[in-house]
């Protein structure tokens, strides 16, 4: 089974780096990288697999990264694909584990991984080995062991910083929905489209992958805009709101004002970027 990794990055070339580093332990057969609004600076890797460097514009309204994300797909010629954000380091087998878990898996699948959250670097950046020592798994997502295939009826949980699909599922999907641009929103609405069309959500034991530590994006008043906006386009699209979590969080802390009974979001005026 041909393997292509799909990355959609934005000044993150460090970040990059490390992941290509990583990606060298258990290279796939392609390494797509979309650079938004930029072309990406990529330092030789020893070992890294063959890349693909793709750039797409960037709108006024925020980072397309729905849009990326599906032209990375479109140019990745291979049986499986393996999303990845630029900020996750792949754990050694990782790519191994989706490629297993997609010959098991009985019918279309999203198919995600465990995430470690990483401290901020030390002096030096991050060990080369070690990594599972410096940070648990995300506390709100399953972590199945090693090898284990868990299925998931929740899947407002899928999340696309690190996930695969065949080529048949992706022509399933669709892709993601490009009305989504800058932070938020368009992995649940693949969620709710996966759904829809009877794809499946499995954990995959194994398929791990390292977050490099970065400053939440729901702190930056930026991206607090975008989320409104994008928290909006998917109670229209889908008649409820998504990122409750969130979206509370920012009401607590003023910035916004979320009454879901009356169907309020908005920014206040101590949100306003």
């Amino acid at each position: 089974m041909s393997t292509a990794v799909v990355t959609i990055t934005r000044g993150r070339d460090a970040h990059l780096h490390r992941q290509r580093v990583g990606l060298a332990d258990d290279p796939p057969d392609r390494h797509v990288v979309v650079g938004m609004g930029a072309r990406p600076e990529l330092a030789d890797v020893p070992g890294a697999p063959p890349v693909t460097v793709l750039e797409v514009d960037v709108p006024d309204s925020g980072l397309p990264l729905a849009a990326a994300r599906n032209a990375g797909a479109a140019a990745a010629d291979a049986d499986l694909l393996v999303f990845l954000d630029v900020d996750c380091i792949p754990a050694p087998g990782m790519l191994r584990r989706y490629a297993d878990a997609a010959r098991r898996v009985d019918g279309p699948a999203l198919l995600c991984g465990p995430v470690y959250y990483l401290p901020p670097a030390p002096d030096g950046g991050y060990p080369a080995d070690g990594l599972a020592a410096l940070a648990p798994p995300h506390p709100a997502r399953p972590a199945p062991p090693d090898g284990e295939l868990v299925a998931e009826e929740r899947f407002d949980l899928f999340w696309s910083l690190s996930f695969a699909v065949t080529r048949a599922t992706w022509a399933v999907l669709g892709g993601f929905c490009e009305d989504y641009t800058g932070y938020g929103g368009e992995d649940t609405d693949l969620a709710c489209t996966a759904r829809e069309a009877g794809v499946g959500l499995f954990w995959v034991g194994g398929a791990s992958a390292f977050h490099q530590y970065h400053p939440p994006a729901r702190e930056t008043p930026g991206r607090i805009a975008e989320i409104v906006r994008n928290a909006r386009l998917f109670h229209r699209r889908r008649g409820r709101w998504p990122m409750t979590g969130w979206l509370d969080d920012l009401a607590a802390r003023g910035v916004v004002e979320f009454d879901p009974a009356r169907g309020v979001l908005h920014l206040t005026p101590g949100g306003t970027p």
